[in-house]
């Protein structure tokens, strides 16, 4: 009454005093409000309307769910398990675009890379030094004749070195195993993440498969040692691809003027791909190119466009060999040299490549080895001294001796040429036999019964902390946006 009195009163506020003081003030907010309200209430209305739609399919298995209910336990073993066994399909078979890995290869694709390209690289590895080779036939062949002057080439000769040559797949076959045993790890421990909302159920899951694979790589092991003992135990000298003594003399003659180029009939494009230089310099180092692969030239670019051409290093006679990173250099390196010493690049005496990942320098060296490219041999410990090796080029100057070393040669590297092309084909197919199909068998048809037989599924089946909070979160939001829609 006093403020209404004071601007009735006042001349400067007399003629306005019905829009002034505290009543007036009131009605305006008030009606700021109102407008306010009635503006955003249905785009409110339909924002929590969208949320609780959203979480009635979630909140729908847990609104009478009752953690310690044993029917509800099983129903939910069993929807785990039947998830886990399609997720490992998938890992391994490639069916379906759900969660497909795009940073890197996974799963069965892994393992295929593995077989056609990290095991082939690994039995050219451990070919042997062609010096060191020549040096042992003309050791065996003279052993063999003793005290007697040879005037034939002794077949006993070649079954030595060659069986020395079988011996030694064992080891590029048994890391093959190792390889995939690791991928089949990881793909088991990628598919049992999804079952953490029951952390005991997953352990124990993966503790089942995980020793089934280990059992199973055993097995593999002692199929593989298998099949090098059957090699072992026939040189089968009549074998259609075999050449056989009367041209391995032959072929002696030509083998340096043919050997090399055998399956270059066309200059193919091999492998296109993104690598880093690392000894060009501070500026230039770890820069990428565009890099083209062919069975006869490695080109490299500044893009993927393949316009500027930096450089084209022809393929003959070069070799490669792995480096250790450094400080300096990012990623996993390589090097590319001339085994004479000549420069491969400018004022280079090597190219030193580096790929960002070891999948992609595995890769990349396989495709090396398709272009002829093959890597350094490992040279063994206690080389021969000076002297000794003058006094073994003396007496290798036997030239009926230098042909039976020839003739042996081209039979062991014909007859190896068949040992491991079907080494290259059955110890995947032993593989994928005895470990990868059967784990998939087991995870399939035992897994569930294996579970069952720890007689604690009742406590495998005990739910998370975090997964109990979550529920009652997920319930306490659901119920929060009902009662908003119902003022």
């Amino acid at each position: 009454a006093a403020e209404r009195k004071f601007f009735l009163s006042h001349p400067s506020y007399r003629h306005m005093a019905d829009r002034c003081g505290t009543v007036f003030l009131q009605k305006q907010l008030n009606q700021q409000l109102t407008n306010h309200i009635r503006e955003t209430l249905p785009s409110l209305r339909d924002k929590l309307q969208r949320q609780m739609l959203g979480l009635e399919k979630e909140v729908a298995q847990y609104k009478h769910f009752q953690p310690n209910d044993p029917s509800i336990k099983t129903k939910a073993m069993l929807q785990m398990i039947q998830h886990l066994q399609q997720d490992f399909e998938r890992a391994i078979e490639g069916s379906g675009a759900d969660g497909v890995n795009t940073m890197e290869l996974s799963g069965g694709a892994k393992i295929n890379r593995l077989f056609h390209e990290r095991f082939p690289y690994e039995i050219v590895k451990m070919e042997i030094d062609e010096k060191v080779l020549r040096k042992e036939i003309a050791f065996a062949i003279r052993n063999i004749h003793g005290i007697r002057v040879g005037l034939f080439t002794p077949d006993m000769a070649f079954e030595a070195i060659v069986k020395t040559q079988i011996g030694r797949l064992r080891e590029p076959s048994l890391k093959c195993i190792d390889l995939v045993v690791q991928e089949l790890t990881n793909v088991v421990r990628a598919v049992t993440e999804k079952m953490q909302r029951y952390p005991r159920l997953r352990e124990e899951a993966e503790r089942i498969i995980t020793t089934y694979i280990r059992e199973k790589e055993q097995a593999c092991k002692e199929q593989v040692m298998l099949l090098v003992d059957f090699q072992l135990a026939y040189m089968n000298t009549n074998h259609e691809d075999f050449i056989g003594f009367a041209n391995a003399s032959s072929d002696s003659q030509n083998a340096e003027n043919t050997g090399k180029k055998l399956g270059k009939v066309t200059n193919q494009v091999i492998r296109k791909g993104y690598m880093a230089i690392n000894n060009l310099g501070i500026t230039a180092r770890n820069k990428n190119y565009w890099f083209v692969l062919s069975s006869e030239s490695l080109s490299w670019y500044k893009d993927g466009e393949e316009k500027e051409k930096k450089f084209m290093l022809p393929l003959e006679q070069l070799k490669l060999r792995d480096l250790e990173s450094s400080f300096m250099s990012r990623g996993h390196m390589f090097a590319i040299y001339n085994p004479e010493g000549r420069n491969v690049f400018k004022d280079f005496k090597t190219l030193d490549l580096s790929c960002e990942t070891q999948d992609d320098m595995d890769s990349w060296k396989a495709s090396f080895l398709r272009a002829g490219v093959y890597p350094e041999k490992q040279t063994s410990e206690g080389t021969v001294g000076e002297g000794e090796e003058e006094g073994e080029r003396r007496e290798s100057v036997d030239p009926q001796l230098e042909r039976q070393v020839e003739t042996i040669r081209n039979l062991v590297d014909s007859y190896m040429k068949i040992v491991t092309t079907s080494c290259k084909d059955q110890v995947p197919k032993i593989i994928m036999f005895l470990m990868v199909n059967d784990a998939k068998a087991f995870i399939n048809g035992e897994l569930l019964a294996a579970l069952y037989s720890t007689g604690d599924t009742q406590n495998m089946m005990e739910e998370s902390a975090d997964e109990a909070l979550k529920r009652e979160e997920m319930l306490r939001m659901y119920h929060a946006c009902k009662e908003a829609l119902n003022i």
